[in-house]
């Protein structure tokens, strides 16, 4: 496509400087009533836990009753990491060791350290999002062919991925995503890392928090493989079983965040990211985390008034409601699409001889 038959590009601090006058002071105050959920979730996970050190004792055919309970941890795990995230966008902690010690308690079964989160998240995908240094981005076609990249295309949603691999890497596709980051900024801590999607550094002062707070989360694994006794039956049904449930939710929705997206040199919300449509209990458990695009306009801003975000959006930018899609569709079009960018705009196989133009760019082109 010829540059100047691109659509024109809007930063996401337009967005925020036209919309904010437009919402409610209320939207932009601490809300900590999060704090009150992490923790509820937490003693959900202990409960669990508790439960099921007696599992051992259970009669064979009881063991299923566990299973409701497994799921309902999951859903703890997803939570504790969208609640963490908005209160590391917001002001709700204002103590710097106490929002620490939240986020840390928050983050631990996502095995990601605060500090890594802010600078992964918070500072280089929000600022950069689905651009060419963007960490969180589909690999290019023209990079190497390493092992992240290699495994993210055996598990990610594409038009070429194995049943078998799509469902292994709901469970287990955020622990790559992690493994990947940790290890190189660790280990590598330069921006000539080939295995992950785009690399960045961190300075040494967070590379010493990254650390610790990697060793206070080994050690709380640790300590709850202990009170489980390593007993393989607890060990399937009350960890491995709803860490696995937790991160496929969370990879439901970070896959359909901007993986259909075309790549901007601009950082416009509007064009590379994608809210879902999703029942209104998701919402709800899920403190409006579909509402995705509004949350990259007004990363701070109170969840709750994501859906007045997205009226005003419609109200005032009409041409460009087409980034809200139902679920189901923005799943079926990651499952019809390849997973590398040959260009800013277009998707190709792993292979190269697959190629598509990305799904959302059709309609991107009537902005012009």
């Amino acid at each position: 496509m010829n540059i100047l038959e691109r659509p024109l590009l809007i930063h996401q601090s337009e967005y925020a400087k036209k919309l904010r006058p437009l919402l409610p002071k209320e939207a932009f105050l601490p809300d900590r009533s999060k704090i009150v959920i992490l923790i509820t979730n937490v003693m959900i996970l202990v409960l669990g836990w508790a439960i099921a050190s007696y599992l051992d004792r259970w009669t064979w055919y009881l063991l299923p009753l566990f299973l409701p309970l497994a799921l309902l941890m999951g859903n703890s795990v997803v939570v504790l990491l969208f609640s963490t995230h908005d209160l590391m966008h917001s002001s709700a902690i204002r103590s710097l060791h106490l929002r620490r010690v939240v986020s840390l308690l928050g983050l631990a079964m996502l095995w990601m350290p605060p500090t890594l989160w802010k600078v992964v998240h918070n500072r280089e995908h929000h600022n950069h999002t689905n651009s060419v240094t963007d960490p969180d981005r589909n690999y290019l076609h023209e990079q190497p062919n390493t092992w992240g990249k290699w495994i993210q295309d055996q598990f990610v949603p594409s038009l070429e991925v194995h049943p078998l691999g799509l469902v292994l890497g709901m469970g287990m596709a955020w622990g790559v995503h992690t493994f990947r980051n940790l290890t190189s900024v660790l280990f590598f801590n330069h921006n000539a890392v080939n295995y992950v999607p785009a690399a960045f550094t961190v300075s040494p002062k967070e590379k010493v928090a990254i650390v610790g707070e990697l060793l206070v989360i080994i050690s709380l694994h640790f300590s709850i493989l202990c009170c489980l006794e390593f007993h393989p039956l607890k060990l399937v049904l009350s960890y491995f079983l709803p860490i696995s449930f937790g991160y496929a939710g969370v990879m439901f929705y970070i896959y359909t965040n901007h993986m259909l997206n075309r790549m901007t040199a601009v950082n416009d919300p509007l064009v590379n990211s994608i809210s879902l449509r999703m029942p209104k209990l998701f919402d709800l458990l899920h403190f409006n985390f579909s509402y995705h695009t509004e949350h990259h306009i007004f990363p701070g801003i109170n969840s709750d008034y994501y859906p007045h975000v997205q009226r005003l959006i419609k109200e005032h930018y009409p041409a460009r409601s087409h980034y809200i899609l139902d679920a189901s569709e923005a799943w079926r079009l990651l499952l019809q699409t390849p997973r590398h960018y040959q260009d800013e705009t277009t998707f190709t196989t792993w292979s190269g001889k697959t190629s598509m133009t990305c799904p959302l760019e059709a309609v991107s082109k009537a902005l012009t």
